[in-house]
C-alpha cells in the first residue's frame, strides 16, 4: 500500500528518471571504456551536457591498457566534462585486481549507497550519462553486490563491448542473456576493434550474434585515444 503525506508532512519528490546507457563488457579488456568514450563523445557532438560515471577503477599501478591512461581520465576528455575525479570514479585502486579484492586490500568495502548517489549526482546536470561498469556483467563490487545488481538499480538500457574475434558468440550470448534476466534492456553490442579488413570470422561473428541474441550488432575500429576528434559517431539510434 502506498504511504500518503499526513497533514503538514511533505511527500519527498520522485527521484528523476536517468537518461543515458550503462557500457558493461563480456569479460576484461574487450574495449569497454573505448566504447564508453566513444558514446561519451558522440552524445557530446550532438549538443549535449554528458556525464560519466565508473563505480571503480583498478589497476592504477599498471596502466589500465589504454596508453597508461585511467579510465576515467579517458571518459572525462572523451565527454569534455568538467567533473573531479572522485565525481567519475569514487573507488580507485592501484592492484589490477577485481573491485572487491581492491576494496579488502584497501581495507574498506565499497558501499552501493555511495555508487548510487554518485551516478545520480553526475546525471544531475547533464543530458546524458554514460555509466561505464567494471570488468563483465557479474563482476563483484563487493562479495554480495554485482555490477548487474548497480545497473539494474541505474535502470539503464545496456550497451555490451565485446571482441570480434574467436570465442566472442558465446561470450556476448551469455552476457546478453545476463542482462535481459535482470529486467534490463540489451540496446546494442559493440564489436571492437572492428578491423580494417574484417574476414570470414569477424563478418560470421557479427551476423551470428544479430541473429541469436537479437540485439543490433555496430562495430567500432582501432581509434586513436589522443585524437577524440577523429573518433566515428558511435549512434545508437
Amino acid at each position: 500500500m502506498r504511504r500518503t503525506a499526513s497533514s503538514g508532512e511533505s511527500a519527498a519528490p520522485p527521484e528523476r528518471a536517468l537518461s543515458g546507457v550503462f557500457v558493461t563488457g563480456t569479460g576484461t579488456e574487450v574495449g569497454k571504456t573505448v566504447v564508453a568514450a566513444a558514446l561519451a563523445r558522440t552524445a557530446m557532438r550532438a549538443g549535449n551536457r554528458v556525464a560519466v560515471f565508473k563505480p571503480a577503477v583498478s589497476g592504477l599501478n599498471d596502466g589500465d591498457g589504454s596508453g597508461g591512461e585511467p579510465d576515467h581520465v579517458l571518459l572525462r576528455r572523451a565527454a569534455g566534462s568538467g567533473q573531479d575525479d572522485d565525481e567519475i570514479a569514487p573507488y580507485r585502486y592501484g592492484p589490477a585486481v577485481s573491485p572487491h579484492l581492491a576494496a579488502e586490500l584497501a581495507g574498506k568495502e565499497i558501499e552501493p549507497a555511495r555508487l548510487l548517489k554518485g551516478a545520480r549526482a553526475a546525471a544531475s546536470d547533464a543530458d546524458v550519462l554514460v555509466c561505464e561498469g567494471v570488468g563483465g556483467f557479474l563482476v563483484p563490487l563487493t562479495p554480495t553486490y554485482l555490477v548487474r545488481d548497480f545497473a539494474r538499480e541505474l535502470g539503464l538500457p545496456v550497451v555490451v563491448a565485446a571482441h570480434a574475434g574467436l570465442g566472442t558468440i558465446n561470450h556476448t550470448l551469455l552476457t546478453l542473456e545476463a542482462v535481459r534476466g535482470a529486467g534490463l534492456e540489451a540496446l546494442t553490442v559493440v564489436l571492437t576493434p572492428w578491423p580494417d579488413a574484417p574476414g570470414t570470422l569477424e563478418r560470421s561473428n557479427r551476423e551470428t550474434i544479430k541473429r541469436l541474441g537479437g540485439a543490433e550488432v555496430r562495430i567500432l575500429p582501432t581509434l586513436d585515444l589522443g585524437a577524440p576528434e577523429s573518433w566515428p559517431a558511435l549512434e545508437l539510434g
